[in-house]
């Protein structure tokens, strides 16, 4: 069969509706999935309102995650031939009503209908984030609110390197990195945002030319200086998330309070050896890094990465759960790690949950808080001061 035989006989199955016909359609029909599967370049020229935007190469793939049978879809295209196309194969796949716009986005617009500007991505970027946008939990909307998200990094070092190169990969808009250390030969067994020619240069500059090359969208705000109880509150207000990527329980405490009094959610990582952990703390009204430390161990107990080692991918993994996290609690979107500690070992390759809970007695999150300030003559963890 030649192909306009082909399409001829699509359309012969599909139901073909005009602009005003297909308004009319969605009006009585509130649950109705909108489909675009024109590609990511295309939806610069505009979309219908609601859309959900699936290029129709991936449709067969991604249809599942978006509706059941019963759900009514109506499709559209650029001038109406793939979305016949795309309907008629919904239709084969078992979906009950489905409609395909005659003439597409151009019938849609020359009928004078409404077209929406998006999410205001320019046509880079729907290419550049194209993997991100088509998936039905990130979307245009979600990707403008990645780009418009600020996010703070406590450390540039092994938990640091990856979440940042992941976060500015899928666009959040704005990430700031404290970090007064510098590179050393030591650090590149496992902190990727450096290399040898950084050796000698403060981390914090390595890592806003490393990020400033993968992505130019992101911007990076850095400071240099060592996180103390005198710039704590003023360095983590007003950021949306704060990645805990430290190794020592001081300055864990420090971040934790901070964030709870900030009402700021706290992604938090650690790693030894083959092991790791990562959570989400000062979350609505999930519990705390105190909830689940509510005093520090002994120190000869706690060695840090320099004491114990590390093997680098571990931190590698640690590191990229953190950045799913993070992604996960600006979008609101699936199940974030408030409430549970994930627990990997890399070694025997078991992974385990555990649920936390809000101590209702903890000294910064709980119902009487003892700790209701960050101040040099009244704030510690159990150990020195910084």
């Amino acid at each position: 069969m030649v192909w306009s035989e082909h399409l001829a006989a699509v359309r012969a199955r599909v139901r073909e509706v005009g602009a005003n016909e297909l308004l009319q359609w969605l009006a009585t029909r509130s649950d109705a999935l909108v489909l675009d599967v024109r590609e990511a370049e295309e939806l610069v020229d505009g979309v219908i309102a609601g859309a959900t935007a699936v290029p129709r190469g991936l449709l067969e793939q991604k249809i599942e995650g978006l509706a059941g049978p019963d759900r009514p879809i109506a499709i559209y295209c650029a001038g109406g031939t793939r979305s016949a196309l795309a309907a008629d194969t919904l239709m084969t796949l078992g979906f009950r009503e489905v409609v395909s716009l005659a003439g597409g986005m151009a019938g849609w617009k020359q009928a004078g209908l409404p077209v929406h500007s998006g999410s205001g991505l320019s046509a880079a970027q729907r290419a550049r984030y194209q993997r991100q946008v088509v998936m039905p939990q990130v979307g245009e909307a979600g990707q403008a609110k990645l780009l418009a998200s600020r996010v703070l990094l406590v450390g540039a070092g092994g938990l640091g390197s990856p979440t940042a190169l992941y976060l500015a990969a899928a666009g959040v808009g704005t990430i700031g990195i404290i970090d007064d250390d510098r590179v050393d030969m030591s650090n590149l067994q496992r902190q990727i945002l450096h290399d040898e020619l950084m050796v000698g240069r403060p981390k914090t500059e390595s890592a806003r030319e490393r990020l400033g090359r993968l992505n130019r969208d992101v911007k990076v705000e850095v400071f240099p200086v060592r996180l103390s109880v005198d710039n704590v509150r003023a360095l983590v207000e007003g950021w949306d998330v704060v990645v805990d990527g430290t190794d020592n329980f001081t300055t864990r405490y420090l971040i934790n309070d901070a964030c709870v009094m900030a009402k700021i959610p706290n992604v938090h990582g650690s790693i030894q050896h083959f092991d790791g952990q990562v959570a989400v703390f000062s979350m609505g009204d999930g519990p705390c890094y105190r909830c689940l430390h509510p005093a520090p161990p002994p120190a000869h107990l706690a060695p840090s990465c320099a004491e114990a080692g590390v093997i680098g991918a571990i931190c590698g993994v640690v590191g990229s759960l953190q950045a799913v996290e993070v992604i996960k609690v600006l979008l609101g979107i699936g199940d974030p790690l408030s409430g549970r500690l994930l627990s990997i070992d890399l070694l025997g390759v078991q992974v385990r949950a555990f649920k936390v809970g809000r101590n209702p007695d903890c000294a910064v999150c709980g119902d009487h808080p003892t700790i209701t300030s960050i101040e040099a003559e009244n704030w510690s963890c159990g150990y020195e001061p910084l």
